[in-house]
């Protein structure tokens, strides 16, 4: 088991919130069953976490579904997890919105995407609806979309609505190896055209972070004691990075101890683990 470092086992310790990535984290996804099974230890730790009586989000940078829809398949592999405390990137998007007093939002996206939304009582358009008054464009995983769409989307944009996304990465991970990202392909198409300026509302903006943790009761000023994990360093780590929180790296998805390395300063993890044992004991 990793030994942590005095210093850091206080800040797990004595932390007031915990934000986990989902995929290569605390499960994959299984592709024989369309499901996901518990990587070891995961089950036990947010059993741990929640003893204690503090707040735990997970956090996939995944669309395709809604959040309820994901905590449901991680009910089925076996975790304690309700609804509220599943997040996607739409789930972050929808309490920026809100805050930012913005109720119709042109949604380049399915029912995963725009779901989150909708619950918060915001308006979403369909992607090629002729609509005015659209104070948004929202892109999210969306792979049929359509010429239509990109008018409709930059019609709007040159309407005054501003340009906003679930995610911006070129690519991400499959079992059949390198996928593209839809909403990355969207927003370079959409940004060439309209020359608009974008705002990432996943992970691993400050935003996405800001609106986990407005979630759990807590303030920006307590992002020093939230402990963010997983294995993506463009990600979750640079969340960490970018927030003050502790940023944990899993070595069971996109981190390796031999590579971690040559990874740019505000990529590394603050502590890489192998077990997520290692953190119950801590928590315990």
């Amino acid at each position: 088991m990793t030994a942590i470092p005095d210093h850091l086992a206080q800040r797990i310790a004595g932390a007031k919130a915990f934000i986990f990535d989902m995929d290569g984290t605390i499960a994959l996804g299984n592709a024989a069953s369309g499901g996901h099974e518990a990587l070891p230890g995961a089950i036990e730790l947010l059993g741990a976490i929640r003893k204690l009586g503090k707040p735990l989000r997970v956090f996939t940078n995944g669309t395709g579904k809604p959040p309820a829809a994901y905590a449901a398949r991680l009910r089925a592999a076996g975790f304690d997890i309700a609804d509220e405390e599943f997040m996607t990137p739409s789930t972050a998007a929808a309490i920026w919105f809100e805050q930012q007093g913005i109720g119709k939002v042109r949604v380049l996206g399915r029912e995963g995407v725009s779901a989150p939304l909708k619950e918060k009582g915001i308006e979403c358009v369909e992607p090629s609806a002729e609509a005015s008054g659209v104070e948004a464009v929202y892109t999210g995983w969306y792979r049929e979309f359509t010429f239509p769409d990109l008018e409709a989307a930059c019609n709007s944009v040159w309407d005054g609505a501003i340009l906003t996304s679930a995610s911006h990465v070129p690519f991400f991970a499959t079992a059949n190896g390198r996928a593209i990202g839809a909403s990355y392909a969207l927003n370079v198409m959409i940004q060439s055209l309209t020359n608009a300026e974008l705002t990432v509302l996943g992970k691993p903006s400050v935003t996405a972070f800001q609106s986990a943790i407005a979630g759990m009761g807590l303030l920006p000023e307590d992002s020093a004691d939230v402990v963010i994990v997983g294995d993506d360093p463009v990600l979750e780590i640079s969340m960490a990075r970018a927030t003050g929180a502790l940023g944990v790296g899993m070595t069971t998805g996109l981190m390796k101890r031999d590579t971690i390395g040559d990874l740019p300063a505000d990529q590394q993890p603050e502590l890489l683990i192998d077990h997520l044992d290692a953190l119950r004991a801590v928590i315990a």
